[in-house]
């Protein structure tokens, strides 16, 4: 095993790297982007064991840890295993697919402003699951429809993505900055499409829609849990496998080009990925906003990579997701949706990169 020195022109500092080679085979490891993964995964799990410990009625860690094996007292195993550990696997694997979903659309357009919140797939999942509500009659009392609610909003993520990427297309490829504008005036339209659809349906409906378009997750079950699990299984597997184009395609098109890259297919295969990713976890628990967006910048200054690191910006993002549900069931004396939260911390960072990205015209 031999240390080899980064490259000189990556930026913005020196990631020393670990290779190892035997015929045919080898692999690269970077210490630090391991070091991170490792103190995230740690962060992860106190959220977890905060997560199943404070509420209303607070366990001592002992009970969750026998609890956690069925062999704790008959209540806590019942606050944990009933009501709280579903909700808190369901935050970490929603966390999970928006980090790495939104790494996707920041890489493919090599424009850090390209979250799903602000380009429209968030609002496009929020409209199909309020046209959902408005046609299929689901109201608070009809819960064996609910199903209806994701399935809308999965359609809508999805269709959403494609009508931004044939508008934003031009001379064979697409640009950042065009896919953000477009994406922002798509996000406009199906804002004000939402708020006349809610204008429209009864009381009942649209109570259901408004707490779903707050980005809870009061009420997860393992039947989330579950769902959630089936569609990572599949989409995490194909976005590692695409690594290489992934990588690859956050230089110019001409230099992914000629290091063999197939531009147009590799960028429509990874955001239909990433747009899966983000829709599932819409679906699972509305739009909770932010955490796309900032999930992929916060990994890359924890990496210190040029690059965006898919599997680290998952991480953060079940982090902040984990992180941010403690706070709103705990925080506050009555209990917030996850979505308020990340919105609330969301927003100066917002502001932040904004900024940041004017001085240093990143813009497109």
């Amino acid at each position: 095993m031999k240390t080899l020195d980064p490259p000189a022109a990556r930026t913005p500092g020196p990631a020393r790297t670990l290779t190892w080679e035997r015929g045919p085979i080898g692999f690269v490891v970077r210490p630090r982007a391991i070091a991170v993964l490792v103190g995230l995964s740690a962060v992860i799990f106190a959220g977890l064991v905060a997560s199943l410990t404070l509420g209303d009625y607070e366990l001592p860690w002992t009970d969750v840890v026998t609890g956690l094996f069925r062999a704790g007292p008959p209540d806590a195993e019942l606050v944990i295993h009933e009501l709280r550990l579903p909700r808190a696997l369901v935050a970490l694997l929603v966390g999970l697919a928006l980090g790495m979903g939104g790494a996707v659309f920041q890489a493919v357009t090599r424009n850090p402003l390209a979250g799903p919140d602000l380009i429209g797939i968030s609002a496009g999942a929020g409209a199909g699951a309020v046209l959902a509500i408005m046609l299929g009659g689901v109201t608070t009392g009809q819960s064996t429809t609910y199903g209806a609610v994701p399935f809308g909003a999965f359609v809508g993520a999805l269709a959403t993505a494609a009508v931004i990427y044939v508008l934003a297309f031009r001379d064979g490829t697409i640009t950042g900055y065009g896919f953000v504008l477009v994406g922002i005036a798509v996000n406009g339209m199906l804002a004000a499409s939402t708020r006349w659809m809610l204008a429209r349906i009864d009381i009942d409906q649209a109570t259901r829609a408004t707490s779903w378009l707050t980005g809870s997750l009061n009420g997860r079950e393992y039947t989330h849990v579950r769902w959630l699990c089936y569609a990572l299984l599949v989409l995490v597997p194909l976005l590692l496998a695409m690594s290489r184009p992934y990588q690859m395609l956050q230089f110019d098109d001409e230099t992914a080009s000629g290091l063999g890259v197939p531009i147009a297919r590799a960028r429509i295969g990874l955001l239909v990925l990433g747009t899966c990713l983000v829709a599932v976890a819409t679906a699972c628990a509305g739009p909770i906003v932010f955490v796309a967006l900032a999930a992929p910048q916060i990994a890359r200054r924890l990496t210190g990579t040029a690059g965006l690191p898919l599997l680290t910006s998952g991480f953060v993002g079940a982090a902040l997701v984990v992180i941010a549900d403690v706070i709103a069931r705990t925080a506050f004396t009555v209990e917030l949706p996850v979505g308020v939260v990340t919105g609330a911390i969301g927003a100066p960072y917002l502001l932040w990169l904004l900024a940041r990205t004017n001085r240093a015209g990143k813009g497109g």
